[in-house]
């Protein structure tokens, strides 16, 4: 061992002081109580929300406006049948009910009356409306907050459905008195097929979240011990007798900087089981419409050894690359706060092209997107989540970020030499 003021040996990193310093930084990060709740609990309580309480709670409004009855405005007068229609109850086999009719209520002006709230939607019949088929189409305004999603799935479903129904009620019956079936209507029944493989079918419509939420969550796992292994001893004052005692400043940098990515891979391992579990509990405690709505929306991430494998590559790569990036930005911040201040904008850098994936589907992604650090991660990642992943890709984007997280690495080695860093407070 070197007495404190001789010159260090160079050479390369010795491994028995890199897991000194590492174990070091993780037995302070398992001491923060808030540490393991955002490592371990989070990611376990945010993943099941996203990908089953998201889809059931739309599933549920749209559902409680389907059984509520909502206030329709009427300017005019509308066809008997037509208004029973429209206030008619729908019933279930268990004679409960499954759609509720409107209420309709006379309005003076029907866009005043939506505009106001007084009514969810309002009808203005500009002529009279036909009880019949004919040769003329006589037009029915349908007044309605076409933004509003509320309105949507409520009043607005409502009155154009029973209108569709009556329309199509109408034509038949002049079919009929003509002698001719209602198949005359489509003479070509187009049926659609999901051709997509299985494995994106159950991926869901909101897969995309799963790239985004995984890398954050390795994002959070990582600030957790980076920050307090940088600034956080910096303003604590023990950075110094660390680098005072026999240990290469490489060994410090590569020991902080296994700690941190031991500490982002635990928490893309919690963030992994909390998609498996809400995968497990959609598909063994859901039944019936709730099931079909999650996978749907939610989806499911189920992985073959192959998907497995590829996904592990890419999240050990890109953890390693966001470790590399907290060190090299947190070691120059003066405190903790000021770190953190770093840190927090690259939450964006995750979370902006991360909802760009949401229409991969109409971009026409090269070979070289995955040659972008963490980009290229986020497409790898959608690719496995929906079975469409392939070797190539893969080690293009693990490779993109080693070399990223290595430069990284070079840099900060290089601000650990420098003692306006290191005493920079």
């Amino acid at each position: 061992m070197q007495s404190e003021g001789q010159p260090r040996r160079r050479g390369g990193l010795r491994a028995g002081m890199v897991w000194r310093v590492a174990a070091r930084d993780l037995l302070a990060t398992l001491r923060d109580r808030r540490a393991l709740i955002s490592t371990i609990l989070i990611p376990l309580l945010i993943i099941p929300l996203f990908t089953l309480g998201l889809p059931l709670l739309l599933g549920t409004l749209v559902g409680n406006q389907a059984q509520a009855r909502q206030k329709v405005g009427v300017v005019g007068t509308l066809p008997p049948e037509l208004r029973a229609a429209l206030t008619r109850d729908e019933q279930g086999a268990g004679g409960a009910v499954t759609r509720a009719g409107v209420t309709l209520v006379p309005v003076e002006d029907p866009r005043a009356a939506v505009a106001a709230g007084e009514v969810d939607a309002a009808l203005r019949v500009v002529s009279a409306l036909p009880e019949r088929a004919g040769s003329q189409s006589v037009p029915l305004e349908l007044y309605a907050k076409l933004g509003n999603l509320r309105a949507q799935t409520g009043a607005t479903s409502k009155v154009e459905t029973v209108v569709e129904a009556y329309n199509r009620r109408l034509t038949l019956e002049r079919l009929n008195a003509s002698g001719l079936d209602a198949a005359v209507l489509t003479p070509v029944a187009l049926r659609s097929i999901d051709a997509s493989p299985a494995q994106e079918q159950r991926s869901g419509q909101l897969a995309f979240l799963i790239p985004m939420l995984m890398l954050n969550f390795i994002l959070s796992g990582a600030m957790a011990t980076a920050l307090d292994a940088t600034a956080g001893e910096k303003e604590r004052g023990t950075l110094e007798s660390l680098l005072v005692t026999p240990v290469r400043r490489g060994e410090v940098v590569a020991g902080k900087l296994l700690a941190t990515t031991l500490t982002a891979l635990l928490t893309a391992a919690f963030s992994l089981l909390g998609f498996l579990l809400a995968g497990v509990a959609s598909a063994t405690l859901l039944g019936g419409e709730r099931r079909q709505l999650t996978q749907a929306l939610g989806g499911q991430l189920t992985l073959t050894p192959g998907g497995a494998l590829a996904l592990a590559a890419v999240v050990l790569s890109a953890a390693l690359l966001i470790s590399a990036v907290l060190i090299a930005l947190s070691i120059y911040a003066r405190s903790y706060k000021e770190a953190q201040t770093y840190a927090t904008p690259l939450t964006l850098l995750i979370v902006l092209p991360a909802v760009l994936l949401q229409f991969s589907d109409f971009l026409n992604l090269g070979e070289a997107i995955y040659a972008v650090p963490l980009f290229g991660s986020m497409v790898s990642i959608l690719d496995t989540v929906r079975g469409s992943v392939t070797a190539g890709h893969t080690l293009t984007a693990a490779l993109a970020n080693l070399v990223g997280a290595a430069l990284l690495g070079l840099l900060a080695r290089r601000s650990f030499s420098r003692e306006e860093v290191i005493f920079r407070n």
